[in-house]
């Protein structure tokens, strides 16, 4: 297969520097910012230094072996994929899982920037590896792991993938109402929201959740809380009501539990403005979860592959 027919693209993201360079319009100002709150400045510069090395170096590589379209993370919504695409990220782990979502079948591979910063467990290659890599990607011969997904999906149409995990609640994290249904139970509930993580998922916000439920149980001289470990591709989710509350018009009993492919899991929300659903964190691309909506959760039928 020539070279100019095959085709790379490459997702990047601002550094922190650079961030701040946007904010206040330029270096000198970021500087002062930073060192006016008494952080080292140098650090943020010594980070994007390494960032920029290695994606111009990725760059380099990936040329000699197909066309390379370059796009920042917030335009990968909007990017078209082609069936024949290769997508290189290059960033933390949060990156890898923001561009699985929006592609379809194409193989990702995850480049790790700075592995004294940051621990890369979606972020197996370094850009050094892609000159012996790319070309077997090329030829097919490589090997994918299969990540789950979860899907939310509105009764009005709309879809939202997950690779981490899925939030519904309130936009502001105040107070969220809703009616929620699993399988035979259902309850009227007032939080700060669910949590549907995946297998991968299980090591990010919803670890968090889980951390402090352990810590309380030890407190309360409740025994050793043990959870079970789900792998990246099981076939199953599992869910936690962040701070529930229990009232004459609320209940607090469905606050944990797993979501198979035979399971069936929905919530209606009762809030009349500012309720969301967001995936991975990215509270910009939300769906709205207003009075009335119904939302449907389970695994998605797609899968990402990572390549290993």
């Amino acid at each position: 297969m020539e070279r100019g027919m095959n085709k790379i693209v490459l997702v990047t993201r601002k550094t922190r520097l650079q961030e701040l360079i946007y904010k206040y319009n330029t270096l000198e100002q970021a500087k002062f910012y930073i060192e006016h709150m008494g952080v080292d400045f140098s650090d943020y510069v010594e980070e994007d230094r390494q960032y920029q090395k290695v994606l111009t170096q990725v760059h380099s590589i990936a040329e000699r072996f197909a066309r390379v379209q370059e796009i920042e993370r917030s335009f990968v919504p909007n990017m078209i994929f082609g069936k024949s695409d290769i997508v290189i990220a290059v960033g933390q782990d949060g990156l890898v899982a923001n561009v699985m979502k929006y592609l379809d079948g194409q193989p990702l591979l995850g480049v790790n920037p700075d592995t004294n910063r940051w621990d890369g467990v979606l972020l197996p290659f370094e850009a050094e590896q892609l000159k012996e890599l790319l070309p077997r990607v090329i030829a097919g011969k490589y090997h994918t792991k299969q990540i789950t997904m979860a899907e939310a999906a509105t009764t009005d149409g709309q879809k939202m993938l997950a690779v981490n995990d899925l939030f519904i609640g309130c936009r502001t994290h105040t107070s969220a109402r809703y009616d929620i249904a699993w399988n035979d139970k259902l309850e009227k509930q007032s939080s700060s929201g669910i949590i549907v993580s995946t297998g991968l998922g299980s090591t990010g916000w919803y670890k968090s959740v889980m951390a402090q439920a352990k810590r309380m149980a030890e407190i309360f001289n409740c025994g050793q809380l043990i959870e079970e470990t789900i792998k990246w591709d099981d076939s199953r989710l599992v869910f936690v009501v962040r701070e529930p509350y229990p009232s004459k018009a609320t209940q607090a009993e469905i606050v944990y539990g797993r979501i198979g492919r035979k399971d069936k899991f929905s919530m209606v929300s009762k809030m009349p403005e500012n309720g969301v659903v967001f995936s991975d964190g990215i509270e910009e691309d939300a769906v709205a979860f207003n009075s009335g909506t119904e939302i449907i959760i389970g695994i998605a039928d797609k899968q990402g592959q990572l390549v290993i």
